[in-house]
């Protein structure tokens, strides 16, 4: 058992049978009482985010989680195919584990997945990602009504927001956590 001292970010802690990574966390000493450590977990099955008050000293129990290097290699229905770039092993994960990076996923693209005693908990992508743009509507010169922008789909069926001088073929970096438009990509 660890106590609070030991909370570092992207830890994660079992909580009640639970996985919970801890996104952030703040050690706070006030003038008058007791301290204590403020936190900001994430269900790592569900998404859910909550936020817990730990007395300093406290024990918490940190779950080990093995980060790996995988490679995605396709789809196979509703499910993803990655292979271990150190041992060539291939799983399988389900779509509901891979969640919304299957949006910014191109095959042979190298992830990161969190094992916890051989099962697959997420998968982690680079910050950002450079996709093509597939399809997008010719931006309208005058036309401003929509702030300046246009939605196009990208090379994954993924669609975003993009400046209206981008046109089809046009490589773009995307943020992988908000689904952003980050900028051009110049070849």
């Amino acid at each position: 058992m660890a106590s609070t001292a030991d909370i570092k970010n992207g830890i994660v802690i079992n909580i009640d049978g639970q996985l919970w990574s801890v996104i952030e966390f703040q050690h706070v000493k006030p003038g008058k009482g007791g301290a204590f450590v403020r936190t900001k977990l994430k269900n790592v099955t569900t998404g859910k985010t909550v936020d817990r008050t730990y007395n300093a000293g406290a024990k918490i129990d940190i779950t080990n989680v093995d980060r790996r290097d995988y490679q995605y290699l396709y789809q196979d229905g509703a499910d993803f195919v990655f292979m271990d770039t150190s041992d060539y092993d291939q799983i399988t994960i389900p779509g509901p584990i891979v969640g919304d990076a299957a949006n910014f996923m191109l095959e042979n693209q190298n992830v990161t997945v969190a094992l916890h005693e051989g099962s697959p908990l997420y998968v982690e992508l680079p910050a950002s990602v450079v996709l093509e743009i597939t399809y997008t509507e010719p931006g309208l010169q005058g036309d401003r009504s929509t702030g300046g922008t246009k939605p196009a789909t990208v090379q994954t069926g993924y669609q975003i927001q993009v400046p209206l001088f981008l046109e089809t073929g046009t490589k773009v970096r995307v943020d992988t956590r908000t689904g952003d438009y980050l900028g051009r990509v110049n070849d």
